[in-house]
């Protein structure tokens, strides 16, 4: 416990900011999203959207929140709704996409949606790996000349 205050605030003097969460405040966050039922390998990028929307708060010159803990808790609950709410339309689109591969002719709609899967799934890639597809598979150059015009191998 000790060390793990040490490391945190050693890490808020080497960044220059104060952590706007104590390790009590934290402790509860964390426990508001598992309740909520956000995976554990999501769990620290909902602790650090919470000790954003606190900095950004304070940016933003808004009053001082008067119970902080409270604050934060009732965003990780929003962070975990929203977490629920992008898994079953992540799900919803799995399974539509999997009865669009069942079908033999997609109807207008369906080939709209699997479009947007595409674009969404390309959003998603680093940089280097979407401009990759697009040149190979929207621009329809070949490998080598994809290789020569990125500088890679």
């Amino acid at each position: 416990m000790l060390l793990g205050r040490w490391t945190s605030r050693s890490r808020e003097r080497e960044h220059g900011v104060d952590d706007p969460l104590d390790a009590a405040q934290e402790r509860r966050v964390r426990a508001v999203l598992v309740l909520g039922g956000v995976p554990q390998a999501d769990l620290s990028d909902g602790v650090q959207q919470v000790r954003l929307r606190l900095l950004e708060r304070a940016a933003s010159g808004q009053e001082a929140l008067r119970d902080v803990s409270a604050w934060a808790a009732v965003v990780a609950s929003n962070l975990a709704m929203d977490w629920h709410r992008a898994h079953h339309r992540q799900e919803r689109l799995r399974e539509r996409l999997a009865s669009l591969r069942q079908r033999e002719n997609p109807s207008g709609e369906d080939t709209r949606l699997l479009s947007l899967a595409v674009a969404q799934g390309l959003d998603e890639l680093p940089d280097a790996q979407r401009q990759v597809l697009v040149l190979r598979f929207y621009a329809d150059l070949p490998v080598r000349e994809i290789a020569r015009e990125l500088g890679v191998p």
